[in-house]
């Protein structure tokens, strides 16, 4: 890259600050990618549920197609024009209907919690007379 001097002559800058902050993005996401490519698919797959599988082949797939949306610009192609805008809302299709699975399954094991709870609370105040008020009689005081 040419010296910053020479940089904030050719444009303002707020550009080259944003530029700055894209390069900077563009490093992170070198280094996921590099981190996820250095272990084999097959392994990375072994230590995920079907569920979690589900959604790294979709953030994978995502990506990828982000990333040649991306291409098709700097080569003066109008994505929206272009296939690519079908793939990746087919894509993010999916990923809604995953997001819906892991809610339902995270909204099951809530259920399973309050349940639970309710059948203690009803168990424990189910006590024969005599005892210590429950903390549900005491509270009405």
């Amino acid at each position: 890259m040419a010296a910053p001097d020479c940089l904030n002559e050719d444009y303002p800058t707020e550009i080259h600050d944003l530029l700055v902050g894209f390069e900077e993005s563009l490093k992170s996401a070198d280094g996921t990618l590099r981190a996820l490519m250095s272990v084999p698919r097959s392994e990375l797959l072994q230590k995920l549920d079907p569920l979690e599988q589900a959604k790294l082949d979709l953030a994978s797939a995502y990506a990828l197609n982000s990333m040649f949306w991306i291409y098709l610009i700097t080569q003066g192609i109008n994505p929206k024009e272009h296939g690519i805008k079908q793939e990746l809302e087919r894509i993010r299709t999916y990923m809604n209907k995953v997001k819906e699975l892991t809610d339902q399954q995270k909204a099951s094991r809530l259920d399973k919690g309050v349940v639970s709870r309710i059948v203690r609370s009803a168990l424990w105040e189910a006590k024969p007379e005599g005892k210590s008020k429950t903390p549900s009689q005491s509270s009405h005081h």
